[in-house]
């Protein structure tokens, strides 16, 4: 099987070990970039991406154990293999340099035979690195993805305060009742599709897939300026996304699709849930039982979207329709305000 070429940078101030290492790497079938110190490695490495990088020690204005602090702190760069090219003796300094991050380290002048057996396994870690941020992010939130990589994996569950929000299709067990298995399935597809889009863009996540509804959370596990307004803007656009899907079902003769949204604002508890081998973010708390049975009392109500009082605080001038003053919410012992918009 024929390697892929890697796109390397090379860092070193000494000009003839730079053209010498450019020779080599080319020679092994890979593209060669070249920096004369570690400063203009580090511009280059924010403006342009690399498959690898082969990094001397000793430079003028930021060494390599400079930069390799400067990539082990940057989320973006942080796995990009770095081999070590240099002349510094000494084990310390070879563990110094293993424990900032480097991949392998080889004494100048580089032997060209075990260069190539490093950079080839430096690529083949790249390329396995590349693939599970792939199916990372194809399996999760852009914002989940992201709390990944920057704080790691780890059952269980941080305090936070956000919004939650849950969406359901009204009536969908009569509504699919006249349904083949694959259009039910397909309009599953088209709602999920839209709804989606709404949270997404509104700087939420899908936590919670139920059948024919959602759950959704606006302010973790990235927060949020303004979670309640956002997943508030995230429910209209939903209610609107529908209208328009309406129209294109009426054209085709068939019925009216209709939501309910319940939103609540408070403190939940987010994290990890599962195990080591299958989890979920998610989160729990009372915010999020309140948020369930709003999405249910629009039934009741008829209302569209019902949202508790916290979140009504932090709305910026959506105007409350109707307010139902201490009504009483099933699970809880205390009666509700809550807010039609």
């Amino acid at each position: 099987m024929t390697e892929t070429p890697g796109q390397l940078l090379i860092v070193d101030d000494n000009k003839v070990n730079r053209l010498l290492l450019s020779r080599n790497v080319e020679l092994l079938g890979h593209h060669a970039t070249v920096a004369e110190n570690g400063r203009v490695a580090m511009e280059m490495l924010s403006r342009q991406s690399f498959d690898l990088v082969l990094l001397d020690i000793e430079m003028p204005e930021m060494d390599g154990f400079q930069v390799l602090e400067a990539i082990k702190s940057n989320t973006e760069l942080r796995d990009l293999p770095v081999i070590v090219t240099s002349s510094v003796e000494g084990l310390d300094n070879v563990v110094r340099c293993i424990e900032l991050g480097a991949e392998d380290y080889l004494p100048k002048p580089v032997n060209k035979t075990l260069l190539g057996a490093r950079v080839s396994s430096g690529l083949e870690k790249k390329r396995l690195r590349d693939e599970q941020k792939r199916l990372l992010e194809r399996f999760a939130t852009t914002e989940v993805a992201q709390d990944l990589q920057e704080s790691g994996f780890a059952i269980g569950g941080k305090r936070a305060n956000a919004s939650v929000l849950f969406c359901d299709i009204r009536s969908f067990t009569k509504l699919s009742e006249d349904l083949a298995p694959e259009e039910t399935i397909d309009l599953l597809n088209t709602f999920y599709t839209l709804m989606f889009e709404a949270v997404s863009s509104n700087g939420g996540i899908v936590s919670l897939m139920l059948g024919d509804g959602l759950m959704a959370l606006f302010g973790v596990p990235q927060p949020l300026p303004n979670s309640a307004q956002s997943a508030v803007t995230a429910g209209q656009e939903m209610h609107s996304m529908i209208e328009v899907l309406n129209l294109e079902r009426q054209a085709e003769g068939k019925s009216d699709l209709k939501i309910g949204v319940g939103i609540a604002t408070g403190e939940v508890v987010a994290g990890y849930a599962g195990t080591d081998n299958r989890a979920t973010y998610t989160c729990i708390g009372s915010t999020v039982n309140l948020a369930a049975r709003l999405e249910s009392e629009t039934q009741k109500t008829g209302s569209r979207i019902l949202v508790d009082q916290e979140t009504c605080d932090l709305l910026n001038g959506t105007p409350v329709l109707e307010t139902y003053g201490n009504t009483t919410i099933k699970g809880f012992s205390e009666p509700f305000d809550i807010h039609a918009l």
